[in-house]
Formats: C-alpha cells, sequence, structure tokens
C-alpha cells in the first residue's frame, strides 16, 4: 500500500511538471518575440491542448519511473537507516542542528537573490537550489567537524565526561559469550582500564547463562551460577558501559551463530575463550578478542611450586591419574589422584601450559 501511494504522488507531481515546463517554453519565447503575453502567440485552443497533452506525456512518463524510483527511494532510506544506527548519538544531533542552521542560512540568502533578480525568476530558482545545497552541506560538515568543542558549549560537559564519549565514538562494542563470562578473567582485564567501549551481552546468550546454572549436573550448574556472578559483577563494579541487548537472530539458530552474525551486522568484536569459535570468526571474518591469547603474554595465575586444595571428580586418561577442575573451568591433571575421588586433596603444582585452547595445569600429591 505505501508503494501505490507513493507512486501516486510521484505521478501527481509528473502531471504538474509537464504544464510547468510548457509554462517555461512560453516565457522564453516571449523574450525571444519581445511581447508580454506570449501565450497570444498561438491560438488559444492550440495553447490549451499543448498544456493538457503536456499533462498526460509528463504523467505517463513519471508512471513508468515511478516504480524504479520508489525502488531506489526504499532502499535508500534503508541503507540510510543502518549507517545512522551505527553513528554515535553526538555525531547525528550535530547533522540535524547543522542541517537546520544551513536551511534558514539558504532561506535568508535567496530571499536576497529573488530579489536581485526580480526579472530572472528562473534564474533565481536555480541559484536558490545552489544555495540550499550548498548551505545545508556546509552546516553538516562544519558541525560534524566540530562537533567536541559544540557539544562542549551547548552541553558544558565535564573533561571527564568528554573522554568518555570520545572513547565510546571510537571504540568499537564488544560482544560478550557464554565461556568468557564463566572464565571470569574478563572482570579483571576491563577493570583496568585496557578494553575500551560498550560490553554488550546478548540476551540469547544470558539466555543460554541461565540454561546451564539450571543444569541437573553439579560441574555444570555450578560454571552458570559462577557466570551470573561475574556478570552481576560486570554490570555493577565496572567502570565502563555495559549493556544486555534484545537481539533476535533469524539467520541463525545457534547461540555461536548468532552471536557472530550480530557481530559482523554492528562491526563489533568477540570476545571469548572458546577455541573453535575463535576458528570459525576467522574464516566468517569477525575481530575476535582470545581471552587464552591474552593470558599467553601475561603471567599464569597457578606457578610451578605452589599448593592448592582440589577435588579430583574422575579418572585421568593415563593410568594413576584424576582429575579436578577450578571455579573457572580449568582442568588440573593430578598424579597419583585416581582413587581420592570426591574429597578435598593438597596437591603441588608441577607444570602449567596454556595454549589458544585453554589451559590446563599438571600437579602431584602433596
Amino acid at each position: 500500500m505505501g508503494r501505490r501511494i507513493a507512486r501516486f504522488f510521484i505521478v501527481l507531481v509528473g502531471i504538474f511538471v509537464g504544464p510547468g515546463s510548457a509554462a517555461l517554453i512560453f516565457d522564453l519565447l516571449g523574450r525571444i518575440y519581445n511581447t508580454n503575453n506570449p501565450y497570444t502567440l498561438l491560438p488559444d485552443w492550440i495553447t490549451l491542448l499543448i498544456f493538457i497533452g503536456s499533462a498526460i506525456l509528463s504523467g505517463i512518463i513519471f508512471l513508468f519511473l515511478s516504480k524504479p524510483i520508489v525502488n531506489f527511494l526504499i532502499q535508500s532510506i534503508s541503507e540510510t537507516e543502518k549507517r545512522l544506527s551505527k553513528l554515535p548519538t553526538g555525531v547525528v544531533l550535530s547533522a540535524v542542528i547543522g542541517m537546520i542552521l544551513g536551511l534558514l542560512t539558504a532561506y535568508l540568502l535567496t530571499r536576497l537573490v529573488d530579489s536581485i533578480l526580480v526579472e530572472l525568476k528562473w534564474v533565481a530558482s536555480i541559484i536558490d537550489v545552489v544555495i540550499y545545497i550548498a548551505c545545508v552541506y556546509l552546516g553538516i560538515s562544519i558541525l560534524v567537524r566540530h562537533r567536541p568543542e559544540f557539544l562542549d558549549t551547548g552541553f558544558r560537559r565535564s573533561r571527564e565526561e568528554k573522554e568518555k564519549a570520545r572513547d565510546a565514538m571510537l571504540a568499537r562494542p564488544k560482544l560478550l559469550d557464554t565461556s568468557v563470562i564463566i572464565d571470569g578473567r574478563i572482570f579483571d582485564i576491563c577493570n583496568t582500564g585496557i578494553l575500551e567501549g560498550a560490553l554488550i551481552i546478548p540476551e540469547f546468550v544470558l539466555d543460554e547463562l541461565r540454561h546451564i546454572a539450571d543444569s541437573a549436573d553439579d560441574l555444570k550448574r555450578n560454571r552458570g551460577r559462577r557466570g551470573l556472578d561475574v556478570l552481576k559483577r560486570i554490570q555493577t563494579e565496572l567502570n565502563m558501559p555495559v549493556k544486555i541487548m534484545h537481539a533476535e537472530v533469524d539467520e541463525a539458530s545457534e547461540v555461536d551463530s548468532k552471536l557472530l552474525f550480530l557481530a559482523k551486522k554492528m562491526d563489533a568484536v568477540v570476545v571469548t575463550n572458546d577455541f573453535n569459535l575463535n576458528k570459525v570468526a576467522a574464516v566468517k571474518g569477525v575481530r575476535v578478542l582470545n581471552i587464552n591469547e591474552l593470558a599467553n603474554a601475561v603471567k599464569p595465575v597457578v606457578l610451578p611450586g605452589e599448593e592448592m586444595q582440589v577435588t579430583i571428580i574422575k579418572d585421568g586418561k593415563e593410568p594413576g591419574q584424576g582429575i579436578a577442575y577450578l571455579d573457572d573451568g580449568t582442568m588440573i591433571v593430578v598424579e597419583g589422584g585416581q582413587n581420592e575421588h570426591n574429597k578435598p586433596v593438597n596437591v603441588v603444582v608441577t607444570s602449567v601450559i596454556q595454549t589458544a585452547a585453554g589451559r590446563m595445569i599438571f600437579a602431584r600429591l602433596k
């Protein structure tokens, strides 16, 4: 229905364009033949036929052009909305105010031009169009380019608020996946101020975290609850923007696929410690910040020779080995722990291996 209404108005404009063009031609003929009433150059019935014919002809032309024009306008509006949605609020506000100031300036200048070129109205009309385009362009470009000074003058923001706004405009948003929230190190990393931009947790990631927290398996349930605790700390204790985003991603069904699709759409960075997700993101051209890769460049949390208390929950692959886990899911291989199931034991760390796939700790019974 909207397309039909738009095409109707385009045809209506075409019907008026024809007689307007005919009137312009008659005006030129009047100047050529030096007559005040150019419509007397032809009989009245011919003049009437010219105006009616021009209206019908231009209406038919605009009827055929209306469909591609409407399609082009709708596509352009959709593309503009997508680009505007990615722009910071300060840029959009500056552009709108710049456009308004440009229109006001153009209106005053065109009034002056019209008063000077009274006898040459068609020339004045062309100049008016050029003035409006130039003033709007200059108004938008100047205010967008100098928006920090404009916002400072208009809203008197403090130095700290200006720095945060500038960082938010320049930094890409960070999408957190389930694994990195459960891991918990993302809170400490963000607390150092290394990461810039907003932290975004999609609702489908939050739903998966709740599902893990409600699992019947004790290990999964503890991991899920740890993730919810970490998420609460991220929301309440971090001095950076944190947002829970409602995002419908119909193009994918799995959480990881939805996350990558959303990141590509938002031009965001995925923060994860999932090795497989990292590889898939590289194939799809999505930028990823892998916490495990970051950990390769810093000192490990656990050092060889340190003592800790763990609970062995199952046997390892090799004879005599037992397997335990830290709260963040890090696996500990305990030599001699095969018969020490489901009870706290003291172990001594012998080595720590850190790879892009995760961290593994080797220990022995004390």
